[in-house]
C-alpha cells in the first residue's frame, strides 16, 4: 500500500492535513489514528470533523470519557471513536461499531481494535519530532492523489 511520511510544523500545519483528508473522504471510510498521548490524534480528528461539517467553530469534544461521538455533516455520518479505556474489541458491538462503518469513522488508539480492524482503512501514525508532529500515512492510493 502507499505510504507517505509528512513533518507537520505546527497546529495550523495539522488543520490544513485534516482539511485534505477530509475533502477525500467518502461514505465508507476508516481512518486509523495512532500514536502517544499529545501527539496530535485528537486534534487532526477534530480538524477533520469540522472540515466535514463546514463549520470551523463546531465544539468537537474528545470522546475519551464517552468513548464515541457522532457528527451529522453533509459528508454523512462521522463517528469519533477513542478507545483509550477499551481492553479489546469485545465493546464494540454496544458501541455501534457495524452501523458507524456506513458512514465515515476516526479512531484513536485503533490497537484496540483488533480482529475488527478494517483491511482497508487509512493508517495515520503520529510521533513527535523536533521540528513538529511527524506523521505516516498507509492507504489506498485515492489519499495520495493530488485533488
Amino acid at each position: 500500500m502507499p505510504e507517505s511520511h509528512l513533518i507537520l510544523p505546527d497546529e495550523a500545519a495539522t488543520q490544513a492535513l485534516a482539511a485534505r483528508l477530509a475533502a477525500k473522504a467518502r461514505l465508507g471510510d476508516v481512518l486509523l489514528l495512532s500514536g502517544p498521548l499529545g501527539a496530535g490524534k485528537t486534534s487532526l480528528a477534530r480538524g477533520f470533523i469540522r472540515a466535514c461539517a463546514g463549520r470551523p467553530d463546531l465544539e468537537v469534544p474528545s470522546p475519551t470519557f464517552t468513548l464515541m461521538q457522532s457528527y451529522d455533516t453533509p459528508a454523512g455520518l462521522i463517528s469519533h471513536y477513542d478507545l483509550w479505556r477499551l481492553d479489546g474489541p469485545g465493546g464494540l458491538q454496544e458501541l455501534g461499531w457495524d452501523e458507524a462503518l456506513a458512514g465515515i469513522v476516526l479512531v484513536e488508539w485503533p490497537d484496540r481494535l483488533g480482529w475488527a480492524t478494517p483491511d482497508e482503512a487509512l493508517r495515520i501514525e503520529f510521533s513527535l519530532a523536533q521540528a513538529g508532529r511527524e506523521i505516516r500515512l498507509e492507504g489506498e492510493q485515492r489519499w495520495f492523489d493530488a485533488s
